[in-house]
């Protein structure tokens, strides 16, 4: 996939994740507005306004739970693990310790 401006290198995942999510805000905020139109025009409450008013609560949950999904993909491409970045060089040394350690105690070869 190339670059949204229809030229240039393709998007790398995280790039990709991020435009996704701001489309998904974009969208969001676009159903949000039109609900809130929706309720103040003075609509007559019948059931076609309504049904509308439900059909765009729906969208709206919808958006936000794809939301969540594309927010956590985009944290787990980036290593984020309980919103923290894992360290892998602290997490190497630290078995490292461990081991050396464990060799000590052993008292083997």
């Amino acid at each position: 996939m190339q670059h949204a401006s229809g030229g240039g290198a393709p998007l790398t995942e995280p790039q990709l994740l991020t435009h996704a999510l701001r489309v998904f805000d974009a969208a969001a905020a676009d159903v949000a507005a039109a609900l809130v139109a929706l309720r103040d025009s003075g609509a007559d409450g019948s059931a076609r306004t309504l049904q509308a008013v439900r059909d765009l609560q729906a969208a709206l949950a919808v958006l936000m739970d794809e939301r969540v999904k594309i927010d956590r993909l985009r944290n787990q491409v980036a290593g984020v693990v309980g919103g923290r970045t894992l360290d892998l060089d602290a997490a190497r040394d630290e078995i490292g310790r461990r081991l050396a350690r464990l060799r000590d105690a052993g008292g083997g070869d």
